[in-house]
């Protein structure tokens, strides 16, 4: 296809056509003085306009600035100067501002849609977040992703806790484990942000309300009230271990004393018999007769003192014979040897 080719332009040129065109202004004598003014009008403007390029960046702010679209760098908190517009462009964003995003729910008025997800039990529970953030990067923030501050980190942190939830059973959703559900979702949330560039840093993540669906409300609060009983049962028998378990041990403790004490006494006795034994039996080895004569004796003043003697009085003969007690008082009349 045939092109037509586009023609020279040249510097000259150019001037040549501004010449004319201000030729166009001159009025007799006075020409010079017009061209002057109209050089005046065009100075006051330039410096107009660069007056424009003073900006401000507040604390806690920043400022990205670009030169014909392209970004060149970032401006810190204070007073500033930069080409202005069409020229250069700044862009003022509050990065130490702490953000806030809601995920189920917009202000009071819940949104199933967002709230509603399937535990990994396969239950269906309603989890509402919030989510607080501010900007860590100011270039990714407004130059790498688009609406970053809306839609995505939304959706992000919907699929965040969407996979958390979806890798747990839904007891410890509601109940037992809120605050690692709470720490895992903001670490995915993180990493996604991360992965897509976004300039986000993710300051905490809160689980505002974690329900099951009204359909099966009742039942749920059910399973609760019996946990919570179950809890208290346990309370109690831990109270009451606390309680039992070191008297026990006191208790324990005081019989292995007393046993020990039992047993070293025990044995001490058996020691001081059996020495006792030996030295009566080395006596009795070199005086037999003696010896045996004074255990005799021995033995009769303990066994005598603990039987009941009889005293018999051989005066009166024949068959009557009256036994008298004589370490106690008589409990029935005397016994006489012929009474049938």
């Amino acid at each position: 296809m045939y092109r037509q080719e586009e023609p020279e332009v040249s510097f000259d040129q150019i001037l040549e056509r501004i010449r004319n065109f201000f030729g166009r202004f001159r009025l007799g004598g006075g020409g010079g003085a017009f061209a002057l003014f109209v050089f005046g009008l065009f100075f006051v403007a330039l410096i107009g306009w660069l007056a424009t390029g003073f900006y401000t960046v507040s604390p806690g702010q920043q400022g990205a600035i670009r030169l014909l679209g392209r970004f060149v760098g970032t401006s810190e908190a204070g007073l500033h100067w930069f080409w202005p517009s069409p020229v250069g462009t700044r862009d003022i964003v509050a990065v130490d501002e702490v953000r806030s995003l809601e995920v189920g729910v917009r202000g009071n008025t819940p949104v199933p849609d967002e709230s509603l997800m399937i535990t990994g039990d396969e239950n269906i529970v309603d989890a509402q977040l919030q989510v607080q953030y501010d900007i860590s990067d100011i270039e990714r923030f407004l130059f790498r992703v688009k609406d970053p501050a809306g839609v995505t980190i939304k959706d992000a942190a919907e699929t965040a806790l969407r996979q958390v939830v979806g890798a747990r059973v839904i007891d410890d959703v509601l109940t037992t484990e809120k605050d690692l559900v709470q720490i895992e979702t903001h670490n995915k949330l993180q990493d996604l942000m991360e992965t897509y560039q976004t300039g986000i840093r993710i300051r905490e993540v809160k689980l505002l309300n974690v329900k099951p669906p009204v359909q099966v409300q009742d039942a749920f609060d059910d399973v609760v009230r019996a946990l919570e009983d179950k809890q208290q049962a346990i309370n109690l028998a831990q109270a009451y271990q606390a309680d039992v378990v070191p008297k026990a041990r006191g208790e324990a403790a005081r019989l292995t004393e007393e046993a020990n004490a039992f047993k070293a006494e025990r044995v001490n006795l058996a020691n001081g018999e059996a020495d006792k034994f030996r030295s009566i039996l080395a006596e009795f080895r070199l005086a037999e007769e003696v010896t045996r004569q004074r255990l005799y004796l021995e033995a009769m003043e303990e066994v005598l003192p603990g039987v009941t003697k009889f005293i018999v009085d051989s005066e009166n003969g024949g068959n009557l014979l009256q036994f008298l007690q004589l370490n106690e008082q008589p409990s029935a009349p005397p016994i006489s040897a012929g009474s049938p």
